[in-house]
């Protein structure tokens, strides 16, 4: 093979150059969040930019299945659930809850990718390594300041590996979520309705 069939062969084995989306001098918006080609799944946008996700480890994956499951049983007829869609909360703010409990009147069908603020009534964040500073105090205050009534977060405890559920709830007078319990092995409370989950069903099959 000669020297010029050997450089063609080294350019097609290349993977092909990915460019970096580059935002306008205000920042992106949240409507560009549906324009903008090639976005790897589940970006968010937060303050005008960009945030990528990390893959996701498996207690984050099983945590998620427990909740929706068991959300998804006990959730009232006039209430659904959902999980990783977004909220468009302002123009720069587009994040991206684990799970949400929306009014089931908001559905408008399946090519449907966000939702109102004043739709949801439970936004749920399950803490990664990557993302704790943004779920302990980026989120939950964009997600009370924008009206949702109900927060929570959710930890993995140290020693035994299962989830730690941190709840609150909005104080419409300072828009800011006040704590009403940590959950350990069981949460069970009535806010925003009747729920009872048995948190050591992690890694059960059919928690």
């Amino acid at each position: 093979m000669s020297a010029a069939s050997d450089q063609e062969h080294e350019l097609q084995d290349e993977p092909e150059q990915y460019h970096w989306p580059i935002p306008p001098v205000e920042g992106w918006t949240v409507d560009d969040l549906d324009r903008i080609p090639g976005l790897p799944p589940h970006t968010e946008l937060i303050d005008g930019s960009l945030v990528f996700m990390s893959p996701q480890r498996r207690f984050h994956t099983r945590t998620m299945y427990l909740l929706e499951s068991a959300l998804l049983r006990q959730t009232p007829d006039h209430l659904d659930v959902d999980r990783e869609m977004t909220v468009k909360l302002d123009v720069w703010n587009r994040p991206e809850p684990d799970i949400v409990v929306y009014h089931a009147e908001a559905d408008t069908g399946d090519d449907q990718t966000w939702f109102k603020p004043e739709d949801i009534v439970l936004a749920i964040e399950v803490v990664s390594p990557d993302s704790v500073i943004r779920d302990r105090d980026v989120k939950p205050r964009k997600y009370a300041e924008a009206g949702v009534p109900h927060f929570w977060r959710v930890e993995q405890d140290g020693a035994t590996g299962l989830p730690v559920v941190h709840t609150f709830v909005l104080d419409p007078g300072t828009k800011a979520y006040g704590p009403t319990g940590v959950h350990f092995d069981r949460l069970k409370t009535s806010r925003p309705f009747d729920i009872d989950i048995d948190l050591t069903a992690l890694n059960r099959r059919r928690p």
